[in-house]
């Protein structure tokens, strides 16, 4: 059985020699042409006219579009607010003002410096405090998450500490930047080979800019070089770029961003600022708390709306929360409109409190994980502020067991010891949690379809709405079917993902891109495996002369149930009850011959889940990944450089279907979300430039700054979890653990701040820890 094994990615050898196709790999033809884009040169302001004559005139370009060459002017993915391209009002700077095609790419970046502009400029809004005092926003949740009475807690707390948590905002930084080639077909069809998360909007978007019905366009989808959420919603303008040039010259279109491009144009993780209040006993027992998040949506909506949803949802962290007040407002600017991220809006809202958490214990002068152990939900108290229930809460087990395996106790005396030498270097240790709520907020996305084909020589091919961005999707499904047919995993082949073989397909996100899709692929394989059962049946019934003979016997079959008098393993048809056998392929060769079907098409949607935003009751989530880590840091006082020296991380992902894949996932989120909180900060001038749009400006985690000792395990877990084989979505849970090296620094940061809580920003880059060393050894 493959399920639970360490399968290879379906795509490794691919990748290591250079094999895997993407988008920019297919040939070119002859005719092609390659487009590119003109971005906006201020922020905020009126487009008034396109000077585009010098050029016309350069001997490459063919042509130049605007908005009045698209048919449908405005796209969105929840609120259609967007331009597809600039037809009057600027919302940002880099947002394009227009596209040219060229017969050689190379000409690309010459060409764009050939355009003028006419423009009314207008004064931008950069930052959420400047849009607060506009009283500017673009989304505010209808209700607020209450329950208890906070207000009345407040009156007669303890102890209350109150402020502000900043968190900026992160690139997505995926190898593959947003790309896409436009093919013209027959009758006025295009088909659409994307790098794209969501192939039905992108095919969506593509029909309203060309005007064409939904039918008459294919997204294709191969695989993508990396996501994150940044080709979730971004990736389908693209698209529809390239796609009008190919219809108004009847040619192959092919647009390819440049890294430079694909950060300046697209957008990033939200950032937030989050007012909160907290009251809290002596013994670290959080009575209160409120919280107001304030996200900055950027110049748009796109999916803001949704994402600030998740981080109300995700605002008690992995903490019991008697007495909660959370609202959420979102903010527009005029920076990028920002969009998906791993974690959807989860890490700005679960941060806030791991942060509050360690302001109590520095208040307190106690160690934070005693306040968090107080505080995580217990096996008796699970409501959520949003009234789910947590079903098989193992967060009390994962604490005990990772507090005694990374030896916390003694690693933090250590760790107080080292720190009074004063050195010249600090460390910090923090233990923090994630309780990540897998499913689509959006009840209508929660569903999925598979169809699952089995050829005549036993080998299977199997087609879904999954899109493969690395992550292992596709290996995770061929694993599942494999176990289904109980054939070699080498036997079942993932097919390229396309609109006109799985319609309306979710987008692979919200970690539940396996759970739905591999969900129907299984049913349409249960299907098939009953009538195929019911045919195994009639043949070991059937002992007359000629069936052994071999000579042709017809036998009707209808559709039942699966069933489990039947095992299907190792390319064998078996029947309990009486031992008789048959294999896989010569079954299969009969069903056909017997004119039964041994291909099937299935729907699934996730059973028993909704959420009213508004009446916030019902179930928004399926069920919860849950995990901890213990990250400690190293500081030199003197230039304000971190190193990570230790994390340990211990996750409950119930019944692994390939735990090498897993703990893939877990490391790369972690590492992800250490980046996010440490090193990758944004740089923006005072227009409103990007400044930090490269490999050269922008920093992500290099080999360096992952942890020097860095230990995965997963928690055993035998409980009944309503998903496939028992397993749980792993993709975004573990990100939120990254944000334990921020925890860290602060910690660290405490030792020096006279028992007062460190008030820090986030990312806390090397400048960051030096500025507030300063500050704290002069009294700040």
């Amino acid at each position: 059985m493959s399920v639970g094994s360490n399968i290879k990615h379906d795509s490794s050898y691919g990748h290591v020699t250079g094999e895997s196709i993407f988008v920019d790999d297919r040939e070119a033809t002859n005719s092609e042409v390659f487009v590119g884009i003109v971005g906006s040169p201020v922020a905020c302001g009126k487009l008034i006219s396109i000077d585009a004559s010098a050029a016309l005139k350069h001997k490459s370009c063919v042509g130049v579009y605007s908005a009045s060459d698209f048919c449908s002017k405005k796209w969105g993915t929840i609120f259609k607010d967007q331009p597809i391209i600039v037809e009057d009002n600027i919302g940002y700077m880099g947002e394009p003002l227009c596209i040219f095609a060229s017969t050689n790419r190379y000409d690309i970046e010459h060409i764009k410096t050939l355009f003028k502009f006419k423009i009314d400029k207008a004064s931008p809004v950069f930052s959420i405090s400047d849009s607060v005092a506009k009283n500017n926003i673009i989304y505010s949740s209808p209700s607020a998450f209450v329950q208890g009475d906070v207000e009345k807690v407040f009156k007669s707390a303890t102890n209350i500490l109150e402020g502000t948590f900043i968190c900026g905002g992160q690139d997505h930084f995926y190898m593959e930047s947003q790309a896409c080639i436009a093919y013209p077909m027959e009758n006025g069809q295009i088909e659409v080979h994307s790098s794209t998360q969501n192939p039905s909007e992108t095919q969506r978007v593509v029909a309203e800019a060309l005007g064409l019905s939904l039918h008459h366009v294919v997204c294709v989808v191969k695989r993508m070089g990396g996501a994150f959420g940044g080709k979730e919603s971004q990736a389908a303008p693209i698209a529809a770029y390239a796609a009008v040039v190919a219809k108004k010259l009847k040619k192959p279109a092919r647009l390819i961003l440049t890294k430079d491009e694909d950060m300046i144009i697209t957008g990033k993780r939200h950032p937030f600022e989050n007012d909160y209040k907290v009251a809290f006993d002596n013994e670290g027992k959080i009575n209160g708390f409120k919280i107001i998040l304030k996200s900055d949506a950027g110049a748009y909506s796109d999916l803001s709306s949704s994402i600030l949803e998740r981080s109300m949802l995700h605002a008690d962290g992995a903490y019991y929360l008697k007495n909660v007040y959370i609202q959420g407002l979102a903010y527009k600017t005029n920076n990028h409109s920002n969009t998906a991220y791993r974690g959807f809006g989860a890490p700005q809202g679960n941060m806030t409190i791991e942060s509050v958490i360690e302001d109590i214990a520095c208040f307190l002068k106690k160690d934070a994980f005693e306040i968090r152990r107080l505080n995580i939900y217990q096996k008796d108290n699970i409501k959520t502020p949003y009234n789910q229930n947590i079903e098989n809460n193992m967060l009390p087990d994962i604490f005990d067991q990772l507090h005694k395996s990374s030896d916390y106790k003694n690693r933090l005396v250590e760790i107080n010891n080292f720190n009074k030498q004063k050195n010249g270097k600090i460390k910090g240790i923090s233990f923090t949690a994630t309780k990540f709520g897998i499913a689509f907020t959006s009840r209508f996305l929660n569903q999925g379809s598979a169809i699952v084909n089995v050829q005549l020589d036993g080998s299977v091919q199997v087609s879904t709405g999954a899109t493969e961005m690395g992550q292992g999707v596709n290996t995770k499904i061929q694993q599942v079917v494999s176990s289904a047919f109980g054939i070699p995993v080498n036997n079942v082949q993932i097919m390229t993902t396309s609109t006109e073989k799985n319609h309306n397909t979710s987008p692979t996100a919200a970690s539940a891109g396996f759970d739905i899709n591999g969900s129907a692929a299984i049913k349409a394989c249960n299907k098939i495996k009953s009538r195929l059962c019911e045919l195994a049946k009639l043949i070991f019934e059937n002992t007359t002369e000629n069936n052994k003979k071999n000579t042709f016997t017809e036998f009707e079959v209808n559709n039942k149930d699966l069933d489990l008098d039947f095992i299907f393993k190792d390319n064998l048809v078996t029947q309990t009850s009486t031992k008789k056998e048959i294999s896989f392929k010569k079954l299969v060769f009969k069903a056909y011959n017997n004119r039964i079907s041994i291909g099937e098409y299935s729907f699934y949607k996730t059973p028993e889940i909704g959420f009213c935003k508004n009446t916030v009751k019902g179930k928004a989530f399926n069920y919860f990944t849950q995990g901890a880590v213990v990250t400690e840091v190293l500081i030199d006082e003197y230039t304000g450089e971190m190193k990570v020296m230790k994390s340990d991380i211990l996750m409950d992902l119930g019944r692994p279907i390939n735990p090498d894949i897993d703990k893939g996932q877990v490391t790369g989120a972690f590492i992800q979300g250490m980046g996010w909180v440490t090193t990758e900060r944004l740089f923006y001038d005072t227009d409103g430039n990007l400044i930090s749009h490269s490999p050269t400006t922008y920093k992500i985690p290099n080999i360096q700054d992952i942890p020097r000792v860095f230990n995965v395990d997963f928690l055993l877990n035998k409980n009944k979890i309503k998903n496939i084989y028992g397993s749980k979505a792993v993709g975004e849970p573990p990100f939120l653990l990254g944000l334990s090296a921020w925890t860290a620094v602060k910690h660290a940061l405490s030792y020096r701040s006279n028992g007062k809580p460190v008030n820090i920003t986030s990312p806390v880059t090397g400048e960051v820890i030096l500025n507030k060393l300063t500050d704290l050894k002069n009294g700040n």
